[in-house]
């Protein structure tokens, strides 16, 4: 219980001193100003992947086995939760984080929402999960696309670094033709 609320603390530190939890920060990132917390979220993938599989190339510690994927419900579901974050300019870790730092902006519409969405899969849940569960499918990317994990992770931290690139270029000739 301990190992759990420390890292989650210092996941919040970290999002306080990135400053990943203001309105601005978010919004910004749909309007292509500000892509810090693209950045933050790019790296974070890309390290956490690469983490997982050289802790499974070693056999170092005990990994859960890969879950079960629900294609079609985790398409939904990011597409609601992409549309309530670009709606609100909030995303759950930001909200705790900024509720944590005292932001009333963050605590009562950011909980509210929270509270609604939980509620609501709540209640429709005996009649979603069955339907998404008969798609369900024990697969990763590397399997589907038939290639090795490693090259799935190296691809992701080239189109990381890459898309940051692009993106950022992109941002910086935007400001220069606006001025």
């Amino acid at each position: 219980m301990i190992a759990p609320l420390a890292i989650g603390v210092m996941f919040g530190f970290v999002l306080q001193r990135a400053e990943l939890t203001r309105y601005d920060r978010i919004a910004n990132i749909f309007r292509l100003r500000d892509l810090t917390v693209l950045k933050f979220l790019g790296s974070a993938l890309a390290t956490a992947a690469f983490g997982i599989q050289l802790a499974r190339t070693l056999g170092v510690g005990e990994l859960p086995p890969i879950p079960l994927t629900y294609a079609g419900g985790n398409f939904t579901g990011g597409l609601i939760f992409g549309v309530g974050m670009a709606l609100s300019g909030y995303c759950p870790g930001t909200v705790a984080a900024g509720a944590g730092e005292g932001r009333l902006d963050n605590l009562i519409p950011g909980a509210l929402g929270l509270y609604t969405g939980a509620l609501v899969y709540g209640l429709l849940y005996d009649r979603l999960m069955p339907a998404i569960a008969k798609a369900a499918r024990a697969s990763t990317l590397g399997e589907v696309l038939g290639v090795e994990p490693w090259l799935l992770v190296v691809l992701l931290a080239e189109i990381a670094v890459f898309g940051f690139y692009v993106l950022e270029r992109g941002i910086r000739r935007g400001a220069a033709q606006a001025r």
